[in-house]
């Protein structure tokens, strides 16, 4: 497998570039990168570029690249998801997994059932878990976390094509029959908190153009609920 490096500017014309600091210490402590290895640098906004390692040393790995060029890896349908996300831990493997799924945006949603949310260094270090996604999976553009949003806001901020929220629902529709919209089409999914969204929130979703969707007759952890909607609208 390809060794991959996260390079926020990769030089437009290729050349001479010092990996990061914490990309160095990765490649030098962890890989044991020499001279002479073959490496492939990516920017998080589709530029990838082919580089061979010039010199290592304690701190720095230093690279030559090409000239990098725009690959585009991504789903042809932009997925968005609003989650009100679970306990770091159960958070970090599905941020990871939405990542390699190709989900384009994730918000962290604050339900009225949220007990505690998210904490700007936790969503540190999910942006972290994100670049080591994209990493081990070969995809070229960062899945972005956006800022913290309570769900009356959300429901009513969301403004993408076609609006879905997960919802225990006799009259909820199966996620698979949305998926004949244009391939350029924006879906915005929104799952929530243990225990479920409130029937106030559910109403005011409804309201502001939210389709509900069922996923079935049991009830899915939120790891479950976000995985599963993702992996059928990023076929």
């Amino acid at each position: 497998m390809t060794r991959r490096y996260f390079i926020p500017e990769l030089q437009s014309t290729g050349g001479t570039i010092t990996l990061p600091d914490a990309e160095s210490q990765h490649a030098i402590r962890v890989m044991r990168i020499k001279v002479g290895d073959a490496i492939e640098l990516f920017n998080g906004k589709g530029l990838q570029s082919d580089a061979v390692v010039t010199q290592v040393d304690r701190n720095h790995c230093i690279c030559e690249s090409q000239a990098p060029q725009l690959i585009d890896r991504e789903p042809a349908k932009k997925v968005r998801m609003g989650i009100a996300l679970p306990k770091p831990d159960r958070a970090k493997e599905l941020i990871e997994r939405l990542t390699e799924l190709g989900i384009h945006h994730v918000t962290p949603i604050m339900a009225e059932r949220t007990q505690r949310g998210p904490t700007e260094s936790s969503l540190d270090k999910l942006r972290k878990v994100i670049i080591e996604g994209c990493k081990q999976s070969g995809r070229n553009h960062l899945l972005e976390i956006g800022r913290t949003t309570k769900s009356h806001d959300y429901f009513q901020q969301e403004s993408s094509q076609t609006k879905l929220i997960a919802h225990v629902s006799e009259n909820g529709i199966s996620p698979l029959s949305f998926l004949n919209g244009p391939e350029s089409e924006t879906i915005s999914v929104a799952i929530g908190p243990e225990g479920g969204w409130t029937e106030t929130e559910y109403e005011l979703a409804v309201k502001n153009g939210f389709a509900s969707v069922n996923l079935g007759k049991r009830i899915y952890r939120i790891e479950t609920a976000s995985v599963s909607l993702a992996s059928i609208f990023v076929t």
